[in-house]
């Protein structure tokens, strides 16, 4: 075993580059609570006292800050992870041969919120589950960063085991491991191993298959052994950030075996299933959230559940350092760095907004006709330059060149309007979520 001092200077030489992968803020909030807690030659256990920096960076950094890792000191180097509970031991190096490593175990279908933009691949993913090798091989899952498709993974491996005792191979791991693996064989002369215990496996459980396009080698190595599994009746199941069609440098057998089998993908979810996430996490961290802070970070974070889930962290994080009550104004201040700053938005955005869904010029909507045609478009863009940026009635007059008390006319009007008509509320809503309001 090399010197602590060594170990710590390694880690210390990590931080310039975690601090540029993740910026200040990130950095301060998840890397320097950090500690080193266990060390050897090539690997570096960590450790943190706080509960929610210790499952966020588990989580969702862990896996950066080893990439980062091995980028300085070589791929064999090792970046573990353990609660202070735990006894810390260095973690034995990844391989092909894995049964299941490093399952989150969250990461369960009764912990995944379903919503109409996933409830396809969630019952696809139970599908596959329940009866592996013989519903959806293979299934392809396919996505943004951060909509839940490793969750998935991780759901049909937990849950596998529990429905199938005879049925317990699983192996679970991300084409970045399977590509450094597949070059420590072919360096080290080991490629019998390695086709032998990786093909031997009932369930294969990839990540980002993406990453293997263009790597000709690696192509062709995971083609045979595809085809060893699937031809045995053996369950693969991939995610990528992107279909099968649009992954470039993909060779076209690839692409055409994972046609075969059921393409499924994730969409960011809606407004409502924000909210559910939200709720579910919250929860699961012990806290309750006041609605207006729910729908507050729900119609901020409206694309990547991963974000959702690091505001919510933040959140509770500053809470607990200051030990203020959760409000939307604590959350305006702890993630001040993370959201849009609703400022940004001017009163011209609004207005060229409003003017291009509804067909009009700007300098309509600034004139003088009272046509329908151009009121009802005005009178929407006044409203929503109250609610969303809180301009007084004599400041939005002025850009309108309309007297105060017209304009809060049009307010009302549409007030009423949108608690009258649904489908004219719903649209009026969609132009809030577009300005995160």
């Amino acid at each position: 075993m090399i010197p602590f001092y060594v170990v710590m200077d390694q880690w210390q030489l990590l931080q310039p580059h975690l601090r540029q992968m993740l910026g200040d803020d990130e950095y301060a909030t998840w890397i320097v609570p950090l500690e080193v807690v266990a060390l050897d030659t090539d690997a570096i256990v960590l450790s943190s006292a706080n509960k929610i920096v210790a499952d966020w960076v588990r989580d969702h950094l862990l896996r950066d800050i080893q990439t980062v890792a091995r980028s300085q000191f070589g791929s064999a180097f090792t970046i573990g992870f353990v609660d202070e509970r735990q006894t810390p031991s260095p973690p034995p190096p990844r391989s092909a041969t894995s049964s299941i490593p490093n399952l989150n175990p969250n990461f369960t279908f009764e912990r995944f919120v379903i919503g109409p933009s996933n409830q396809f691949a969630t019952a696809a993913a139970e599908a596959v589950a329940d009866k592996p090798g013989q519903a959806y091989n293979p299934l392809f899952i396919y996505g943004g960063a951060g909509l839940g498709k490793t969750h998935l993974l991780h759901a049909i491996a937990h849950r596998i085991p529990s429905r199938h005792e005879a049925r317990q191979h699983i192996v679970y791991m991300t084409t970045e491991h399977f590509v450094n693996d597949l070059i420590n064989c072919i360096r080290h002369k080991k490629m019998d191993e390695f086709r032998s215990k990786l093909r031997a496996c009932d369930v294969l459980l990839l990540d980002d298959i993406q990453f293997i396009a263009g790597k000709e080698r690696t192509q062709e190595e995971f083609f045979h052994t595809f085809n060893t599994l699937q031809s045995a009746g053996r369950q693969v199941v991939f995610t990528s950030d992107s279909r099968p069609a649009d992954i470039p440098g993909l060779e076209d057998r690839l692409r055409s075996r994972f046609l075969q089998g059921l393409l499924a993908d994730i969409q960011p979810p809606d407004l409502e299933t924000r909210c559910a996430i939200l709720r579910e996490k919250a929860r699961a961290a012990g806290w309750e959230f006041p609605e207006d802070v729910v729908l507050f970070i729900a119609r901020r974070v409206q694309k990547n559940v991963r974000e959702l889930e690091g505001c919510l962290n933040r959140t509770i994080a500053y809470a607990q350092l200051t030990t203020k009550p959760i409000t939307v104004d604590l959350v305006r201040t702890a993630l001040a760095e993370l959201m849009p700053d609703e400022r940004r938005t001017s009163p011209a955005d609004i207005i060229r907004f409003v003017a291009h869904h509804y067909g009009v010029r700007v300098a309509d909507l600034k004139g003088r006709s009272n046509r329908r045609s151009i009121a009802l478009p005005r009178q929407v863009a006044m409203y929503l330059i109250r609610r969303i940026l809180n301009l007084s009635f004599p400041e939005i007059g002025k850009i309108f060149a309309k007297h105060h008390s017209t304009v809060i006319y049009a307010v009302d009007s549409v007030q009423k309007a949108r608690q009258s008509n649904p489908d004219f509320d719903a649209t009026l809503t969609s132009f809030q979520d577009h300005f995160g309001a």
